[in-house]
């Protein structure tokens, strides 16, 4: 037993980011936010098939507040950038290996059950400084041939506005949720995947988001000439009010992505392009699918207007075109969003990315977003509470090691 303690394997992980927000919502200055995110883990060996991982996570800010953290540092003239000064166990969990072809995870700890970016209805929210964990029991079994079954049962979620917000019922959401991905990859031109959500919140303001949503999505792709590969996705999920839920909630979700990627050499070494329709459906009022355990920031253009569907959903047609060259990963995308109820424009995005990772552990990236809203009298008078209907830009330039 000692040995497993002591044979362990650190990790480590620091990022810092600075942000630049300009949003053009009534009464808000331009943001500036200069954070360090930190973060020291260590996984133990195994013995008897039991093995720890305890992660600390760190948020500093380097320089002045110039930004509303979400409700921590107490800025409200700035826009928000949620990331927020303060220190918290990210992860801290027990794990049994010892069932063949399973295991067994209890204790805070970051769930995904897609791989990224698609990390649509369960996602750990990367993007931000604090990260997304939950408190939770979960099972992964690989019994089945070419099947993976993934069960989660969710007591808490530890949300991105840390342990330090003055609202306990926006720093965490209390909850009674069970999470099932079920994925076969037997066949040659697919992977399917089925997958139940049943989310049952119990603090009041998060109630709404209670819901059981039921989906089905298939993925392949094949390859009609060397260096050339087309892909393919579709997804399709029901979602109604669950639990607790007052709401009379009924609503569809649907996405259609066709893709192409070029192994070129020289210069340019990958092309891809993409063209992608995703729909969250809305029926008016609050009434919207919803998803809000996922990393939604890679959902609706980086602007991050679409966090919360509005009352009126939203149908995102976007086209991207991703280059490598000289060791650099690009990403060029731009969307149209128009409003599943009634049709109207909410507005058009462009986002940019340029990455370069390298062998030693160090990332740098730029990125941005810009967000023209619509000024038509629908997109005014529905949703200027909720922003929509204002520009938002935002740059962001980062630099991360981690090993």
């Amino acid at each position: 037993m000692i040995d497993a303690i002591t044979g362990g394997t650190p990790d480590l992980f620091f990022r810092y980011r600075y942000e630049r927000v300009d949003d053009a919502a009534p009464g808000l200055k331009h943001a500036y936010a200069s954070t360090l995110r930190s973060a020291i883990g260590y996984q133990t060996g195994t013995f008897r098939g039991f093995s720890i991982y305890g992660q600390f996570e760190d948020v500093h800010t380097i320089g002045e507040d110039r930004y509303n953290d979400g409700g921590t540092n107490d800025v409200k003239d700035r826009a928000v950038v949620v990331d927020p000064e303060g220190n918290e166990i990210n992860q801290a969990f027990l794990r049994f290996s010892g069932i063949p072809k399973t295991v067994l995870t209890y204790g805070r700890q970051e769930i995904t059950q897609r791989s990224a970016p698609l990390h649509r209805f369960v996602g750990n929210v990367l993007f931000r400084q604090n990260f997304q964990s939950f408190d939770a029991f979960r099972a992964v079994n690989l019994a089945l041939p070419k099947t993976t079954i993934d069960y989660a049962y969710v007591w808490n979620v530890n949300r991105i506005f840390g342990e330090h917000h003055p609202s306990p019922d926006v720093s965490d959401f209390p909850t009674r949720s069970h999470l099932l991905n079920v994925q076969y990859g037997g066949l040659t031109f697919a992977k399917l995947e089925g997958y139940a959500y049943l989310l049952d919140f119990e603090s009041e303001n998060a109630r709404r988001f209670s819901t059981s949503t039921l989906g089905l999505r298939i993925q392949g792709d094949f390859v009609p000439a060397p260096k050339l590969k087309l892909t393919y996705a579709a997804d399709a999920a029901n979602q109604q009010d669950f639990a607790g839920n007052a709401m009379d909630i009924n609503v569809n979700y649907f996405a259609v992505e066709l893709g192409l990627n070029c192994a070129i050499g020289g210069v340019v070494e990958g092309l891809g392009v993409k063209l992608n329709i995703e729909q969250l459906g809305g029926k008016g009022g609050v009434q919207a699918f919803q998803t809000p355990l996922g990393t939604n920031h890679a959902f609706q253009g980086f602007a991050d207007r679409f966090l919360v569907t509005p009352g009126d959903g939203i149908r995102d047609i976007f086209a991207t075109l991703n280059i490598k060259t000289f060791d650099v990963q690009t990403s060029t995308s731009y969307h149209v969003f128009n409003a599943a109820h009634d049709g109207y424009r909410y507005g058009t995005e462009w986002n940019v990315l340029a990455e370069r990772a390298f062998k030693n552990g160090f990332l740098v990236g730029l990125k941005y977003a810009d967000y023209r809203a619509d000024r038509n009298a629908t997109n005014v008078t529905r949703n200027s509470a909720s922003q929509q209907a204002y520009d938002l830009n935002k740059f962001w330039a980062y630099v991360q090691y981690q090993f």
